[in-house]
């Protein structure tokens, strides 16, 4: 299998196991695949995305808190490393779709199809029931959830950038590159950052940062014209032709499954007690599971037997083996 990556062809081979999603969960479970000798890549997004990248400090991680505690950022980052050293792999994409019912499963990214024996799924809860009113109807024309995808298609244009997180300040420096102008509308005083990140973005010369400013919706007629959002109780339009929307929430990110696995009530996927969920070869842990406490440690033990659980059912054995 090939696909092209930043105008490379780069070979693929069929990995052990895909994980899709590289929190903590995506990152235990890359760690205990790629230790078991088996072949492994993380899809996503960003390096840095996710509820943990947002959290200013970290002190009930075993370990971290003794003499300073860590920053989500950089916990995740520390995990990042972990699982690379080990050999697993890191593909940042946008996951479009994936075929999972085949012994061979079939992730559709941005970058081009990947093929894996088994998938686990840890992509969080941070879909949204409030999607702001254009956003869905100008999706595809427009708007966007990925400026690594699609940022190249607004060279020299205005676009806008809407939240406050890591993720829209990692995206907004990506389209700094390319776009003539970035508008990033921040609901907060402060964009929620690692202050080096935040300080290389708004040292951007065609970066504008609109503190305090609410999006309310987008607007276009055939395709996007701009951004109506509100500050101190007035309302205003800033033009765009491109809006990449990056606002938090609480619900299981796996649009990309099209009902493929069974869910509970709730909408988050149902696992045995090995995590596997209806469909055999396909796992899931962590948030996305809708666990009772959403946890650092409990996302990341999801991510361990989930990844042990996968290696048994690629290696047809009856119990799961340890690892030490």
């Amino acid at each position: 299998m090939s696909f092209f990556v930043s105008g490379l062809r780069v070979e693929r081979p069929v990995y052990d196991i895909a994980i899709i999603g590289a929190g903590p969960a995506g990152c235990t479970a890359a760690i205990y695949g790629a230790r078991a000798r088996l072949k492994v890549v993380m899809i996503d997004k960003s390096r840095l995305g996710g509820a943990l990248a947002l959290t200013g400090k970290i002190a009930n991680w075993p370990g971290s808190g003794f003499a300073k505690p860590l920053s989500g950022a950089e916990l995740l980052r520390q995990m990042h490393e972990h699982a690379e050293s080990f050999g697993a792999e890191f593909l940042q994409s946008q996951v479009y779709s994936a075929s999972l019912a085949s012994d061979v499963k079939e992730i559709v990214t941005a970058e081009g199809i990947v093929k894996a024996k088994t998938v686990i799924v840890a992509t969080g809860a941070g879909s949204r029931d409030n999607k702001l009113p254009g956003e869905e109807e100008f999706l595809g024309r427009g708007v966007s959830y990925c400026a690594t995808c699609d940022a190249a298609f607004y060279g020299g244009r205005t676009v806008a950038v809407v939240g406050n997180n890591h993720e829209a300040v990692e995206e907004a420096l990506t389209l700094a590159k390319f776009a003539g102008k970035v508008n990033v509308l921040c609901p907060t005083a402060k964009l929620v950052a690692e202050p080096d990140e935040v300080g290389a973005l708004l040292a951007q010369p065609n970066v504008t940062l609109w503190p305090r400013y609410h999006a309310k919706a987008i607007e276009g007629g055939e395709v996007v014209t701009g951004v109506r959002a509100s500050i101190s109780g007035t309302e205003e339009v800033l033009p765009a032709e491109g809006v990449f929307v990056y606002l938090p929430g609480n619900k299981p990110s796996i649009g990309f499954l099209e009902d493929q696995v069974s869910l509970d009530e709730r909408g988050f996927i149902q696992t045995d007690a090995d995590l596997q969920t209806s469909q055999p070869g396909v796992f899931a842990a962590g948030d996305v599971r809708g666990t009772a406490v959403q946890q650092v440690v409990i996302a990341a033990a999801d991510g361990c037997l989930a990844a042990l659980a996968a290696e048994r059912y690629i290696n047809k054995r009856a119990r799961l083996a340890s690892q030490r």
